[in-house]
């Protein structure tokens, strides 16, 4: 049906449980920000990002340089940049539930860096997005795209 059902037949969001705890840290509950520690540096982890983002025939909208566009005005900040992708059939199915839920389509992750050189991939849990936006009709398609997420930072676990 969709491009990245294939991921589920394949399971690659099972890669991603084998990963571990340690390495993820979920304020889902609370605030919806999902954090994924990366094995590599934030260039590296861009690469590996935007690699499996491509194969998973998914579309890249963009990517945003925070860092560099804070210092184009003197503002000194860590690595950070904004990664923005999705998949039109999918996400827009979010949207017509509700849509405010073009708020959060298409998916944002952002790779950042910590004070102590840590790179983390951080984005909003889906399951905080649906209750956010209220929706309740589309949990099929939540589940699809958290295995999507989750299996395209797993790239990051691996130095």
């Amino acid at each position: 049906m969709f491009k990245f059902s294939r991921l589920i037949i394949t399971g690659a969001f099972v890669t991603f449980a084998s990963v571990g705890s340690a390495l993820q840290s979920s304020s889902a509950e609370n605030d919806g920000v999902v954090r994924v520690a990366s094995a590599v540096p934030i260039e590296e982890a861009g690469k590996r990002v935007k690699q499996a983002i491509a194969e998973k025939g998914i579309q890249f909208f963009s990517e945003i340089d925070q860092a560099a566009l804070a210092a184009k005005v003197g503002i000194k900040l860590r690595p950070s940049v904004l990664l923005v992708f999705g998949n039109p059939p999918l996400g827009t199915q979010f949207i017509t539930a509700n849509p405010n839920a073009g708020l959060d389509w298409p998916v944002r992750l952002l790779l950042t860096q910590d004070e102590s050189g840590q790179v983390w991939a951080v984005y909003t849990d889906f399951d905080w997005i649906a209750r956010r936006h209220g929706i309740s009709t589309r949990d099929e398609q939540f589940k699809m795209a958290s295995g999507v997420v989750q299996s395209i930072t797993s790239a990051l676990a691996v130095k």
